[in-house]
């Protein structure tokens, strides 16, 4: 049985006589006086969960297993690109551009996310869960680069929707004052899927098929399907949203997809070029870093598979932790300050890994995971919260918009130094600072901390 929207809406309420009427907030459900016990796929070390409805760390756990799957398959170009680009028969030279032209799959995403603000969030991110599992299960059956490309071009197409969407659900469900902690719970424990990948590639030299075997996991999100259409509710937000606008003249398929783009960009242009530019600079500063850190740490350093995936594991679950204390900071000192500190971190991180020592990357490896996923969190926290119901999932899509091209642009900047002949090394240190300049603009935004949803949208 499908559960119903958590907490019931609330009638409009009516206004002075001769005036029209004024829609409700959507009714809160009386959360516990005291926290409950961690559910089972929150490990102690994340921390307690705060005093919430059960009903929204429920909806929470669902949609963080399925965005899980959604960090396995995009850990995988990263961790077996040494053995993707031999069987392929890919050349160094152009890594740079192959990553570029997967990342530009994301692009179409922008189109594809509105639509939660028209059909609703919960349907769209079932189809995208479904998508998700089935681009990557072809990918498994790539002949040649090309066919790799198209497939995880497609596949990236339905990652980015989901996890967009995903935020945005959370954020309209969660309170005010735990809504940090809920998008950084969210993207710690889907983080995990980031784990699981680097487990499974510790036997891509001993699995059939090799780095194929990874992606043929993929096929696990559409096998869950069911479960996951038992769980995922619509939020309460969206429903009052849509009966408001129920009255309202139907659009023409070619008007639904177009409209949402248009309101959005005209209903506050600074806070949307503020994200652009936010989510843009920190994409390039941080995509070279990580797309060829796997291939360069087996190529420079020698290290194995095995040695991946043990610092890969380890390191990678600790720097999960930025997505609590991000989440729990942004609630208590302010979004702005931490997504700044975080930006800064990132590429002082990211110069020590290339440039450094061996010995000292699995330290450094930390801080740069740690300082990405924090940086993701108060981004993806800023993007649903300053806009309003109605454009809030294209807000999220426009922030995918501009991470993809950001990705793009930081993969291409990465290919005309390899061209020119820079370093690797070289290369990821310089274009790293691109991050800084976005910690800067974070400033720019309204702080979102202890305000709930309508109050930041008030007046704007």
């Amino acid at each position: 049985m499908i559960l119903p929207p958590l907490g019931p809406v609330e009638p409009v309420r009516s206004s002075q006589p001769g005036e029209p009427a004024e829609p409700a907030e959507p009714a809160k459900p009386a959360e516990p006086a005291e926290a409950p016990p961690n559910p089972w796929w929150i490990p102690p070390f994340f921390g307690r969960v705060p005093a919430v409805d059960p009903l929204r760390i429920r909806l929470l756990g669902f949609v963080s297993l399925a965005l899980l799957f959604d960090n396995y398959d995009f850990s995988l170009l990263g961790l077996a690109l040494r053995q993707i680009t031999q069987d392929l028969q890919i050349s160094e030279s152009d890594l740079g551009f192959f990553t570029m032209a997967i990342r530009l799959g994301a692009l179409p995403a922008f189109l594809v996310i509105p639509f939660a603000d028209r059909i609703g969030r919960r349907r769209l991110f079932l189809i995208a869960v479904i998508g998700i599992s089935l681009g990557s299960t072809l990918t498994a059956f790539s002949q040649d680069a090309l066919h790799f490309i198209v497939c995880q071009m497609v596949t990236r197409i339905f990652m980015v929707t989901a996890m967009a969407v995903a935020f945005v659900m959370v954020a309209e469900e969660f309170p005010a004052a735990h809504r940090g902690w809920a998008i950084g719970a969210l993207g710690a424990v889907s983080s995990l899927g980031w784990v699981v990948g680097g487990i499974m590639y510790s036997m891509v030299e001993v699995l059939p098929f090799g780095w194929r075997a990874l992606y043929f996991l993929g096929i696990a999100p559409l096998l869950l399907l069911p479960w996951f259409r038992r769980g995922i509710t619509e939020t309460a937000r969206f429903v009052q949203y849509r009966e408001e606008t129920a009255g309202q003249p139907t659009r023409g398929a070619l008007a639904s997809w177009f409209a949402p783009l248009r309101e959005f960009a005209l209903s506050d242009p600074r806070r949307s070029f503020g994200i652009a530019a936010v989510g843009g600079l920190t994409a390039v500063g941080q995509v070279a870093a990580f797309q060829l850190l796997w291939f360069f740490i087996q190529s420079e350093h020698g290290w194995s598979p095995g040695q991946v995936s043990a610092m890969y594991v380890v390191a990678g679950a600790l720097g999960i932790f930025g997505n609590i204390v991000a989440g729990r900071l942004g609630d208590r000192i302010g979004r702005r300050i931490v997504g700044a500190a975080a930006l800064v971190l990132f590429p002082i991180s990211a110069s020590l890994v290339y440039q450094g020592p061996g010995w000292l990357i699995p330290l450094v490896w930390f801080g740069m995971i740690f300082a990405s996923e924090a940086s993701k969190v108060i981004l993806r926290a800023f993007a649903a919260e300053l806009f309003p119901t109605g454009h809030r999932s294209t807000s999220s899509g426009w922030l995918a918009l501009l991470e993809a091209l950001g990705a793009a642009a930081g993969l291409g900047l990465l290919g005309i130094a390899q061209v020119a002949g820079v370093s690797i090394p070289d290369a990821v240190s310089l274009i790293g600072l691109a991050c800084i300049a976005g910690g800067a603009l974070m400033f720019l935004f309204p702080e979102t901390r202890q305000q709930e949803l309508e109050a930041l949208n008030e007046g704007r």
